[in-house]
């Protein structure tokens, strides 16, 4: 949550990684302005870093490929193992200059790349959802589709932000892309020509036959929020007697989203989310006025991706009592990241403060459980909605996706 927001070498690469990280971060206490003013250098630092030059020059000199040493790359690596080091592993980062260009189009809901939704599941990268005329649906992507490779590589091992990072690309450009599909499963290989694609925060529909809304939160961009109202106001004039949120997959985004999209189902003065800083000091984050959608009968649909905002949304509707939580356990983001830009372009996400639900649950690395345990089905996807598309009753009694199927029993329940 933001506040406002190479192939393996030996082991003595790695370490030399790791040195460089603590070397850099010095240089940046140096000659960078942070918060708080310019640093000063530790008075040993001269001599805790011998070894890091030590291990730099011997890279240099001795380094059996030397077409792979390169500074700016190590420099890279070497940041990455320092943060990782300090334990908010998948939280706190350092992002390149193209990254930090890349988070900025994100929150603002602006992409080139192919238009489809990724998660990380047993199988494997998993494809969540293709957008309406998107490339990936045009070239035959499916939801359910596993990636295999990418241009040609292999992505096992591959994180989601590496993977991601491989799919995107400018609009014009093409990716190949191997994909493994249905059981068993059978490779298939896909061009997909990138273009930009608008990716909406909020995508919704009617269910049918039954007064309930499905509202999937895919991420707290900076229009989140009215994005979010838009909908609530039209499923209300559209009959919606229920709702029916989905944050399954949803990373998170900006915290301020957090605190405005929550408010919409809370009552005004009641707590969002609990600040605690480094110190211990705890602040409550109010909930703000005027919400839309205080009253109406709820569920929330969570999974393995749900993190960060979208874990304050679930813990504060949760403590509220607001509707019950239908699915499996959260991620476990708990931390609010602070963004410092590095002289060269690139950025630190820096863990500044944890957060907590209204009763002061710990959500960092433990996540939230749901009210009701709901797991899919293996190899299932989940039905998500698409905004101006009716959902037919045939697909929906014929979807596996079990975790919506029980918000609907739920949902009927609370209505009768």
């Amino acid at each position: 949550m933001y506040d406002s927001r190479s192939g393996r070498r030996s082991c003595l690469f790695l370490i030399l990684l790791v040195l460089v990280a603590f070397a850099l971060g010095v240089q940046v206490e140096r000659r960078g302005w942070l918060r708080g003013g310019w640093r000063h250098e530790p008075a040993n630092v001269k001599k805790d870093f011998e070894p890091f030059w030590e291990t730099w020059h011997l890279a240099h000199a001795k380094y059996v490929d030397q077409d792979n040493v390169n500074n700016e790359r190590m420099v890279q690596g070497a940041i990455l193992g320092m943060l990782a080091s300090l334990g908010d592993v998948g939280h706190t980062t350092y992002l390149t200059r193209d990254e930090v260009k890349r988070l900025t189009a994100n929150l603002k809901g602006e992409l080139e790349g192919i238009g489809a939704r990724i998660a990380l599941r047993k199988q494997g990268p998993t494809i969540m959802q293709t957008m309406p005329k998107s490339p990936a649906r045009t070239a035959g992507m499916q939801p359910g589709d596993v990636i295999h490779q990418v241009d040609g590589k292999d992505v096992r091992g591959m994180s989601l932000e590496q993977l991601v990072q491989h799919v995107r690309g400018p609009a014009g450009s093409e990716v190949h892309m191997k994909v493994f599909r249905g059981t068993p499963p059978k490779s298939i290989d896909l061009d997909i020509k990138r273009a930009k694609v608008d990716v909406p925060d909020v995508a919704w529909q009617m269910l049918p036959e039954i007064p309930i809304a499905h509202v999937a939160i895919q991420s707290f961009g900076q229009h989140t929020d009215e994005q979010l109202r838009t909908t609530l106001q039209a499923a209300r004039q559209q009959g919606a007697k229920g709702l029916i949120l989905d944050v399954r997959g949803n990373p998170g985004g900006l915290k301020d989203q957090a605190v405005k999209v929550t408010s919409e189902f809370l009552k005004p003065g009641e707590v969002v989310f609990v600040q605690k800083d480094a110190h211990g000091k705890t602040t409550p984050v109010p909930a703000e006025k005027d919400g839309v959608a205080q009253d109406i009968p709820l569920c929330v649909l969570i999974d393995e991706g749900t993190a960060s905002s979208a874990e304050i949304l679930a813990g504060a509707l949760q403590d509220y009592q607001r509707g019950k939580l239908i699915g499996t356990r959260t991620f476990g983001t708990g931390t609010v990241l602070d963004k410092f830009q590095l002289s060269d372009g690139s950025a630190v996400l820096l863990a500044v403060d944890q957060w907590l639900t209204p009763k002061e649950r710990q959500i960092w690395h433990k996540g939230i459980a749901p009210d009701i345990k709901e797991e899919l089905p293996q190899g299932t996807f989940i039905l998500l909605p698409e905004s101006g598309t009716k959902l037919s009753a045939e697909t929906l009694a014929n979807s596996k996706d079990t975790q919506l199927l029980k918000a609907i029993e739920v949902m009927k329940k609370e209505l009768h």
